[in-house]
């Protein structure tokens, strides 16, 4: 029997939660206030996963951007984070690969039109055979990541200029 190479549409059901993430509602709302434009990346156990996050973060130490909480905002939709994402001009997703995993949930979760999706992988092309990131040296990560940050920012100031 062939395996398919495409999955159609699908949903998962997601358990009740109460309460919030106290560090995160006061991120969450200072955020909102300073008009920040919330980043979120591949968090994969693979290399490209990892190298998307250091990206992220890198790129989230640059004005106007902050690093975004996935679980909270997909996982608690009564949470500021959720109000942040939703209620910000444009989002920035950075995924690690062509499968663009959290950024097709994103998709749902507010208009394309508002996402900024970057597969972080083209930006630096190296190691499509490596999946644990641990067969690459921290200090090669944290250079590849510089690189995609580089890039993505550049990007970011690109799009900034035409956009205003």
């Amino acid at each position: 029997m062939a395996m398919s190479t495409s999955t159609p549409d699908f949903s998962i059901e997601v358990s009740e939660v109460k309460g919030l993430c106290p560090a995160g509602e006061v991120y969450a709302k200072q955020s909102i206030a300073d008009k920040k434009i919330p980043v979120f990346s591949c968090e994969g156990a693979c290399l490209r996963g990892e190298i998307a996050r250091l990206a992220a973060n890198m790129v989230t130490d640059e004005v106007p951007y902050a690093r975004g909480c996935y679980g909270e905002m997909f996982l608690v939709p009564h949470s500021s984070m959720t109000a942040w994402v939703k209620g910000a001009e444009q989002v920035v997703m950075i995924d690690g690969c062509f499968l663009k995993c959290l950024g097709r949930v994103l998709e749902n979760v507010i208009d394309k039109e508002r996402i900024i999706h970057i597969d972080a992988h083209p930006l630096y092309k190296e190691y499509s055979d490596v999946f644990l990131y641990t067969d690459v040296p921290e200090k090669t990560r944290n250079e590849l990541a510089r690189k995609v940050a580089d890039k993505i920012l550049e990007k970011l100031r690109e799009q900034q200029v035409t956009v205003n």
